[in-house]
């Protein structure tokens, strides 16, 4: 059964916990441009996630697109798989966090 654009949209603002200013801030350091896959042309694949996640946050909703909630439904689903995967200790400068937070979620929050 398929989620309804309601419950996308509620669950993406809930792993979404990083504001589009924080995010784009974040996305401009180092640290976030060091992890993640390669999407084929130098830019990570989660890199490219965040700028999309500021752009849908940026929007009213009823302006999103079901290309939107289909971006919203990927972020939601890429949380919940790494953060299963979260290593032990202090994760606050390990790459596991910073790849989170180029999708968006701040696991230190």
């Amino acid at each position: 059964m398929s989620k309804s654009k309601e419950e996308i949209y509620n669950e993406f603002n809930d792993v979404v916990n990083m504001a589009p200013s924080e995010l784009e801030d974040w996305l401009q350091t180092d640290k976030s441009k060091g992890v993640g896959q390669d999407s084929g042309d130098g830019e990570a694949i989660g890199h490219k996630s965040g700028k999309k996640i500021i752009a849908i946050k940026k929007k009213n909703k009823e302006d999103l697109t079901q290309a939107d909630y289909d971006h919203m439904n990927k972020v939601i689903g890429y949380v919940k798989r790494h953060k299963a995967q979260e290593p032990e200790g202090n994760v606050r400068e390990t790459d596991w966090r910073y790849s989170l937070q180029n999708w968006g979620h701040d696991p230190c929050k």
